[in-house]
This record gives structure tokens, C-alpha cells and sequence, in this order.
């Protein structure tokens, strides 16, 4: 093996080749071109050459009309750019970054004929996200030279660039494209080998978890994509993102994160198997999960997949009033959603004290929205009047919802439903709002399990459009539909899903959680650097240590340990670290310390 060399001298990466231009080889192109680099593009087919021509000027131009760049500067840009269909154009460059098919030997064949080619001193990057930058590196001739610069789509808008080194990169080398990328105005990260690096080591996990749902009939398309946008505030669905990114392309991102980890978790969905092998790819064929008006066109079109619109209909119970059963965040949350939408609201709490101070919060709420203009003083006071508050459940005798909104307790909930039961007319639909625990466990304890079901609302509820409507095996079809369009005349966005741990969203954000944990456990990197790649390189509102520590380490723990329970695969046994956390008190903000400390109170 050879041994890293540290006292290389490094030309200063001016001059810099880019092999493959494709979308994202033009991108890393123009990034280099606008900031001072002389760049030349190689690529086999003279049309892609010309593409990125064009791609450029007027990307460029673009530019100009937004005020980014001046005319002079564009036209600078442009002179710094040329094309060549020939590898030897690469001869002066200090810095080749290699950007063809995920393909091995495609990578191999330019990297071993780039050692005939460049200086002893040129850095050879490849941009691959799923192979080993070890094992390019091991092929050439000089491997401490070859370490991986991974740009995210689009090059341009992407902060993020997961700086790879082997074990066999030189740290000089390292150092030398990390100074490139901060120039570039980029965010670097430095990462180790091993398949997906750290944003996408995260991201494609949770991508084939969510086709895995899809194939598995448990949600639509529609309501998966419309949960983790809404609720968790992520840019794309994961189906629409696996169209973007290519379902070819996951599928050997996903085969490599497999046969590194032999996580269950990470061996593709079959699902991506049968569409990348029937050319259906994504965007870029016109068809993958959705279909698109054109190859390559970001318009999806209707299918026989879409969902028929239905006609208005009455629901099948009477909704009003609607009762509340808590005095809580979430009771108080929703009381409010209710109330603003013209509901009057019985809100019951085991006491008169907790009810009236639950409504002083909810007036609290209410005024805070008019203060930043989102209401006026007068519709918050008509709101507020609307809530009733009460220290007994006989009082929602007359309801024709009854929403059960108190601690993530089962035994709890199974005897408030029972009290709901007797106490509640008989056409009452009885609601739990339980993120973890088993609906059906709930509607069995009263004598109409038919007329139960779930309304999961996300916190803040008044902020939040998603509630997951969730069916037990026993939910009568009027009930169901009495909910879905209470939701939507409240304001709501509701999806469906069955009566199993995490529903849509836990299901599928906790497990990704869960990984980003194993990643610190297995000192790959460090909660700063995964919440900086998730970030900026996925587009998460937050990292996923910021996102533990606001919710609870505890409750993180909770829903990890639900869905082990439930599905029984090892890949979702909760962090060793997670669990030591928490027995140590650390829970996150509300302790004052998670993964991170926070100032006290």
C-alpha cells in the first residue's frame, strides 16, 4: 500500500478540468468559471460539449439580469471556459475533477488514463456519491493524490461539498480543495469513505424507506410526498426527489450503501428495480413514481395513479360542536385551529383550574397572532369566545367530535375512550391525536371502535397544515370521510394512513434520526458536520441533532423503540448512544443539554 505523502508542493488549483458534462459536470463548471478558475470541460460527445456551452451562456446571462454579475464579468466567465472531447486537454490542469456515470469502470478507465496525462502534481477528485474513493484511488498511480469532491444539485445554488479522503489521500491534497471550495463561497465538509458520505448516507436511506412504503400499498404517492413536506418541512416528497435524482441512480447509490453495511435498510425497494429496469427513471425518461408532461420537464401530469377528485359531500356526522379532551400544548393547539375556523369548542380538562388556564393560553396564542397581523383583535376575540372551558367530560355529552389530546400514555387513553364512550351521543366520531401508539388499542375500549380513528396534528398546531387521518381496521367509511373533510374546512391538509407505529412521517424521520446517531456513535462525524450536510446539502430546515434535542431525546427514543417493536428489523434498534443519553438525563433543550449544551433559563 502506498503511503500518504504530506510534503507534496501544491500549485494553487487556478487551472482545473472538469471530465463529464452532464447537469451536474456544467454546474461545477460555472461555479468554477464565475469565480476566477480557467476550467476546460471534456466530454466524449461533442453535443454535450456544446450543451454546456449553452447551459452556461445562459445561466450567465441570467446572472447579469439579476444583478449578480456585471457584463464585463460575464464575458471574463465565458473566455475562462473551453471544451475538448479529448482526455489530454486535462494536461495543464492542477486540479481534474471527474464527473461520468456512476460506473466503476467508466471511473477507472479516466482515472488510470489521466495518469498519463496530468502533472505529478495534479489532484484527481472524483464526484461520486456511492463508490469507493478508495478503491479509484488504489487503481492510480498516484493514490495519494485521488480523494473525492462531492458537489450536491444544482453546483451553483448548493452550499454544501463533501471534502472524501481515503486512507491513502494526502492531507496536503485535502487542504488544497478545501481552500477551493471555501473560494468558491461553498461549505466544506470533511468526510471519510464509505457510500453516500454523510448527507446522502442519511438521505437515500430514507428515500428507500419511503418506497418501500409506497410499495407496499401502505400510503398513496401523493400522501407521502404532501407528509414530509408538510410535515416536516422538507422542500420535495421523497417520491418526486427519487424522480429528480433518477431512480437508476438510487438504486446504485442504495446497492453500495448495501453491500457496505448489509442494513436491511439500505438493499433497494424492489420497487426501484422494476422501474429503472422498465426505463421508467424519473424525470429525465418522462416517467418514474409520477409522470411528467416530457422527458426531462418538471411538470407532472395526471396518470391512473392520481387520485379522483370527489365531490363535495356532506359529512356523515354532525361536527359541531367539537369537544377537546386535554389542557396541553397540543389540546390547546387544536382548540384553537377549531375555534379560528368558526367551531365552537368544548375544551375538557381533568379540572376547572387547568381548563380556564388552558383558554387563558389560547388567548395568549390568539393574541400574539394579531399582534403580527396574521388575524385581527376582533377575529381573535370571536375566536376565543367560541371556547368553552370545563373540568368535566360529562360536558361533551353534545359534541359531534370528540378529540382526545393528552399524554402519550396508553393506558391513559384507553380509559379516557371508555369515559368518551359512555359520555358522548352515539353518532360522535371519538378522535385520538397519539403520534406512537396503536389506534386500534383506543377504539377497543369503547363499544363503536367503528366510529373511532386518529387525527395525528403536528406541533404548532395552529402553524402546522398536515394531520395524518389514520384508519383502524375497524373505522367505518363515514367516519373516515367525516374527518378528511373536516380537516379540510379547518384548513388542514390531511393524508392517509393505517393504524401501525410512526404512521407516514415518524416512520419515516426517525429512522433517518436514528442513523444520523449511529453516524456520531461510530465517530464518522460529528453532529456539527451532519447538521451542516443535512442543511445545506438536503435542504432540511434542521440538522437532524438540532431536530433531536427540540423534540426530546426521551421521546426520540419512544418512537425508535415503537417502530423496533413493531416491524422487528435490527437496522431500527435504537443508537446504543441514544439510549445512553437519555439514561443520563440528557434529553435536549428542556434539560439543558442533548447533543448539544443550551444556556439555562
Amino acid at each position: 500500500m502506498a503511503t500518504p505523502r504530506s510534503d507534496i508542493p501544491l500549485s494553487p488549483l487556478r487551472t482545473i478540468a472538469v471530465v463529464g458534462l452532464g447537469t451536474m459536470g456544467t454546474g461545477i463548471a460555472e461555479v468554477l468559471t464565475r469565480n476566477g478558475r480557467r476550467v476546460t470541460g471534456i466530454d466524449i460527445s461533442e453535443a454535450a460539449a456544446t450543451r454546456a456551452v449553452t447551459t452556461l451562456r445562459a445561466a450567465t446571462a441570467r446572472a447579469v439580469r439579476r444583478g449578480r454579475l456585471t457584463g464585463r464579468e460575464r464575458e471574463a466567465a465565458l473566455a475562462r471556459f473551453r471544451t475538448s472531447t479529448e482526455l489530454g486537454a486535462a494536461a495543464d490542469a492542477d486540479l481534474v475533477i471527474e464527473v461520468a456515470p456512476e460506473s466503476y469502470e467508466i471511473k477507472q478507465q479516466i482515472f488510470r488514463a489521466l495518469d498519463g496525462i496530468v502533472r505529478p502534481d495534479a489532484i484527481l477528485a472524483t464526484g461520486t456519491n456511492a463508490l469507493s474513493v478508495t478503491r479509484l484511488a488504489a487503481d492510480s498511480a498516484r493514490p495519494e493524490r485521488v480523494l473525492g469532491l462531492h458537489f450536491f444539485n444544482p453546483a451553483p445554488a448548493m452550499k454544501l461539498v463533501e471534502v472524501v479522503s481515503s486512507v491513502l489521500t494526502a492531507p496536503a491534497a485535502v487542504a488544497a480543495v478545501t481552500r477551493l471550495a471555501l473560494d468558491l463561497g461553498k461549505e466544506p465538509v470533511a468526510v471519510g469513505d464509505r457510500p453516500g458520505f454523510v448527507a446522502d448516507g442519511l438521505l437515500f436511506g430514507y428515500l428507500n424507506q419511503a418506497a418501500a412504503m409506497y410499495e407496499s400499498g401502505y400510503a398513496s404517492r401523493e400522501d407521502i410526498d404532501a407528509a414530509m413536506r408538510l410535515g416536516c418541512g422538507l422542500p420535495m416528497g421523497p417520491l418526486a426527489l427519487l424522480d429528480l435524482i433518477g431512480v437508476d441512480t438510487a438504486r446504485t447509490v442504495l446497492e453500495a450503501m448495501y453491500a457496505a453495511s448489509h442494513d436491511r435498510l439500505h438493499a433497494p425497494a424492489p420497487v426501484l428495480k422494476q422501474l429503472s429496469e422498465a426505463g421508467l427513471t424519473g424525470r429525465k425518461s418522462g416517467r418514474g413514481f409520477y409522470t411528467y408532461e416530457a422527458p426531462g420537464s418538471p411538470a407532472a401530469v395526471r396518470d391512473t395513479l392520481t387520485p379522483e377528485g370527489t365531490a363535495a359531500q356532506a359529512p356523515a356526522h354532525p361536527v359541531r360542536p367539537v369537544g377537546v379532551a386535554g389542557s396541553g400544548t397540543m389540546a390547546c393547539g387544536i382548540a384553537e385551529v377549531f375555534a379560528r375556523a368558526g367551531h365552537e369548542v368544548v375544551l375538557a380538562a381533568r379540572t376547572e383550574e387547568k381548563a380556564a388556564a388552558a383558554k387563558a393560553r389560547i388567548g395568549a396564542s390568539l393574541a400574539r397572532s394579531a399582534d403580527r397581523g396574521r388575524t385581527t383583535a376582533e377575529a381573535a376575540g370571536r375566536a376565543l369566545d367560541r371556547i368553552r372551558p370545563t373540568g368535566s367530560y360529562d360536558d361533551l355529552a353534545d359534541v359531534g367530535l370528540a378529540l382526545e389530546a393528552i399524554a402519550e400514555d396508553l393506558d391513559a387513553k384507553r380509559q379516557l375512550f371508555t369515559t368518551l364512550d359512555k359520555v358522548c351521543g352515539p353518532g360522535a366520531v371519538l378522535a385520538t391525536t397519539t403520534s406512537s401508539l396503536p389506534v386500534i388499542v383506543c377504539a377497543r375500549a369503547t363499544s363503536r371502535p367503528q366510529n373511532v380513528i386518529g387525527m395525528h396534528f403536528f406541533n404548532p398546531a395552529p402553524a402546522m397544515k398536515l394531520v395524518e387521518v389514520v384508519r383502524t381496521v375497524l373505522t367505518s367509511d363515514e367516519a373516515h370521510r367525516t374527518v378528511r373533510e373536516l380537516c379540510a374546512a379547518i384548513g388542514k391538509h390531511p393524508v392517509d394512513c393505517g393504524d401501525r407505529a410512526g404512521f407516514i412521517v415518524n416512520a419515516l424521520l426517525f429512522p433517518y434520526l436514528n442513523n444520523a446517531v449511529k453516524m456520531v456513535q461510530e465517530h464518522y462525524a460529528s453532529p456539527d458536520d451532519i447538521d451542516a450536510a443535512m442543511r445545506l446539502g438536503g435542504g432540511y430546515p434542521m440538522g437532524p441533532f438540532e431536530l433531536l434535542d427540540v423534540v426530546g431525546l426521551d421521546v426520540s427514543l419512544a418512537i425508535e423503540r415503537a417502530l423496533h417493536h413493531e416491524f422487528r428489523d435490527p437496522g431500527l434498534a435504537p443508537a446504543p448512544l441514544l439510549e445512553h443519553l437519555v439514561a443520563a438525563g440528557c434529553l435536549g433543550r428542556k434539560t439543558g443539554r442533548g447533543f448539544r449544551e443550551y444556556a439555562k433559563r
